[in-house]
């Protein structure tokens, strides 16, 4: 059975995520209940949901009629964490609170207890194992991890996570709901960092390894996967928007979910960063120095080392998303669908892939492991496959 859109929606956690996400299922017409266990957030949120709406309103993206219809879908309600009486009469609840295992756990038992037997419960968890927070459950089949990217309202990707335990029926629903909002939906299996988190891992890491080898400073690496790449950002910049004490928790989280795999080990410079405070935007300082009066500093724009190092990086890129499509973390269709839509990629990894050649990847990526005698840059088995029988990844 479909989520109707007279269905009632519940999102815990008024953060910046959970009010996003609140937003986006209101326009599409549902009743939604934000809840949070702090008051003060969810004074915040309704505020800061009035003034999206009235922005909304005011750039003509909706008429003034239909934003004040979509704010009064609107309620805001307190819980704590053994009261979540608010959600009864959900048909379904978007989890977007703190990444603890425990938290989480504690929290779907508690919602679990109020709602019907078809409410489907997802989490917003970019890291987490979604089989393990449905561990806590009775009924493990109606978990399973809707996750937004940041800002929920404006970008398209939602990554359906089915767990082990999740009922494909259940994970279907999920899809259905979240294409309805407009959004841009992918099927991903509950593996660390699903595909989004994963894949992008090499354009931070690797990013770092060519500055800490001194290959190249911060700015000409930014430069070179923006200028000649044609990515958005660059990778420190990027990292600093972020924040480097949340790109180097996720790095940490996936290394550890994966036993430790050389290729994801965390940067020393990135952990330098985050122990000295240095986080970026937020704090004023991180790579860059984002204080009044600071002088950014100017890229070597040199064609022939930017491109050494856009062809580096973008080598380790379409070698994980070969690995994602291997390990049936998600289709090659998919895998491309979530890096263009999720994170604003210039075009699909696999597709680049293509374009280069699958056997010219294979033999930068082997020139690597050659240089370095490393773990961390042996090709993927499909990668390998596809170049030595000519084959593309999309036929």
């Amino acid at each position: 059975m479909a989520v109707s859109r007279q269905a009632r929606v519940g999102v815990l956690g008024a953060g910046t995520m959970g009010s996003g996400i609140a937003q986006v299922a209101a326009v599409a017409g549902h009743d939604v209940v934000l809840a949070d266990a702090y008051a003060p957030s969810l004074e915040k949120a309704r505020v800061g949901l009035a003034k999206a709406f009235a922005r909304e309103a005011g750039k003509s993206r909706m008429t003034a009629e239909a934003a004040e219809a979509a704010e009064s879908r609107i309620t805001v309600a307190p819980v704590t964490q053994d009261d979540y009486q608010a959600f009864r009469g959900c048909d379904v609840i978007i989890e977007a609170i703190v990444e603890d295992l425990a938290v989480k756990q504690r929290v779907f038992g508690a919602m679990e207890a109020v709602v019907s037997d078809q409410c489907i419960l997802a989490t917003n968890t970019s890291s987490l194992s979604v089989a393990g927070i449905a561990a806590a459950c009775t009924l493990r089949g109606r978990v399973i991890g809707l996750h937004f990217f940041n800002p929920a309202p404006v970008l398209p990707l939602v990554e359906v996570v089915q767990a082990i335990t999740s009922d494909a029926a259940v994970v279907q629903r999920g899809r259905e709901l979240v294409d309805s909002w407009k959004k841009v939906s992918v099927i991903a299996r509950d593996t660390p960092g699903f595909v989004v988190n994963r894949v992008a891992r090499p354009f931070y890491g690797e990013s770092l390894r060519i500055h800490e080898e001194g290959i190249a400073d911060m700015a000409t690496i930014d430069w070179a996967m923006t200028e000649l790449g044609g990515f958005r950002m660059g990778p420190f910049e990027l990292m600093d928007l972020i924040g480097n004490d949340v790109n180097f928790a996720v790095t940490s989280s996936v290394f550890e979910a994966m036993g430790y795999d050389p290729r994801y080990r965390p940067s020393i410079t990135q952990r330098r960063m985050v122990e000295a405070g240095l986080l970026g935007r937020k704090t004023g300082t991180g790579y860059y120095d984002y204080r009044d009066g600071a002088v950014r500093p100017q890229a070597t724009k040199d064609r022939g080392l930017g491109q050494r190092i856009v062809d580096r990086v973008v080598a380790m890129l379409i070698n994980e998303a070969a690995d994602a499509v291997l390990f049936r973390i998600a289709s090659a269709k998919d895998v491309d669908l979530a890096m263009t839509k999720g994170v604003n990629y210039p075009r699909g990894l696999l597709a680049w892939a293509d374009e280069i050649g699958p056997a010219e990847v294979q033999r930068r990526l082997a020139a690597l492991q050659e240089e370095y005698g490393e773990d961390r840059y042996r090709t993927s088995a499909l990668l390998r496959a596809k170049a030595r029988a000519g084959e593309r990844f999309h036929a």
